[in-house]
């Protein structure tokens, strides 16, 4: 007799009393019980509706699944082609897809709708700290990415560039880029600045830059006029289409392809927002920006995640060695070696 997707073969009262319906109820209460992004929301929401659809093929009630189910599914995650890139789904996207199904088990564990967490005992892939598969930026190819925006027309030529400034010189998160809205602007201290909530529901503020805010005040001008109304009054998202709903993050994927096409950057087609989030930290590294001072920019919890954005860290140009070697000098100016 096949398995039930949704209805456990045995009812445990307290969860039934929380959740009436099965796993989708669970889903929808596993993430108002945690602060994230709505960004981040909607990315846990598509990683468990995938499961439960697998479940849902094979007749596995997703409620008595076992870590050798998880691990079927992890190896069928694995031989997904992604649309996008046309290529098989990377290790760090598999991992982060059964991270998210682990919490939502841990979630069930602690309602006792299910005995045990599965994916514990599952195999995941192994993600090295140490390297990251999005392609990255020379500051040579940001600048010229830059220039192609400036120089770019069109009726959303400004908004155009205050995205890819935000990108550049904050290194935002494209899902953070398109969440702004303009009650996210904001002046502190004598520096303008944006307040939003980053990766796993940090509230998160950074400075802009003179030219981001140029950008910004040139934009918010041509909207202001295009909407017959004063700078003041404008209200909604930060970024807006033609038609004034929000900017997504597909477009804003196609958009940096387009202008890095213009630019004349060979690796365009591989490029995507993150990119310029690489690049962001490789050269806040390389102008001698703290490692933590970066960290707390890009919103890091781990300073490990931070290095591994950093592309020029084994630049043997940037070896202690040196420092000390240098240090030593100073102290002893006499001394050849």
């Amino acid at each position: 007799m096949p398995r039930t997707v949704g209805t456990p073969a045995v009812q445990r009262p307290s969860a039934q009393a929380a959740l009436t319906t099965g796993p989708v109820d669970f889903t929808e209460a596993w993430l108002r019980n945690r602060r994230l992004s709505e960004h981040t929301r909607a990315a846990y929401r598509r990683d468990i509706a995938g499961w439960l659809t697998w479940c849902a093929g094979r007749d596995l009630d997703p409620l008595r699944a076992t870590f050798l189910d998880v691990n079927s599914y992890g190896r069928d995650l694995e031989s997904t082609v992604d649309p996008r890139s046309g290529r098989s789904l990377t290790p760090a996207t598999v991992a982060r897809k059964l991270s998210a199904l682990s919490s939502w088990y841990d979630f069930l564990a602690r309602l006792r709708a299910v005995d045990a967490n599965p994916v514990s005992g599952a195999d995941r892939p192994r993600v090295s700290r140490d390297h990251s598969a999005t392609v990255g930026m020379t500051p040579d190819e940001v600048d010229a990415l830059l220039a192609a925006a400036d120089a770019d027309t069109g009726p959303t030529a400004a908004r155009n560039r205050v995205a890819l400034a935000f990108l550049a010189d904050l290194g935002l998160r494209v899902g953070e880029l398109v969440s702004l809205d303009l009650s996210d602007l904001g002046y502190e201290r004598g520096h303008r600045s944006i307040r939003f909530v980053g990766k796993g529901g940090r509230a998160r503020r950074r400075a802009l830059t003179p030219g981001t805010a140029y950008a910004l005040d040139a934009y918010l001008r041509d909207r202001a006029a295009t909407e017959r109304m004063p700078v003041e009054q404008l209200s909604g998202p930060l970024l807006v289409t033609g038609t004034g709903g929000r900017l997504d993050r597909h477009a804003v994927f196609r958009l940096v392809r387009r202008l890095a096409r213009l630019a004349g950057i060979p690796a365009w087609a591989k490029l995507s927002p993150h990119s310029l989030r690489h690049a962001f930290a490789t050269t806040a590294r390389s102008e001698g920006v703290p490692l933590e001072d970066v960290q707390d920019a890009m919103g890091h919890a781990d300073p490990r995640t931070t290095r591994r954005y950093d592309r020029d860290r084994h630049n043997l140009d940037r070896d202690p060695a040196y420092a000390i070697w240098a240090a030593r000098a100073r102290r002893h100016p006499a001394d050849p070696g």
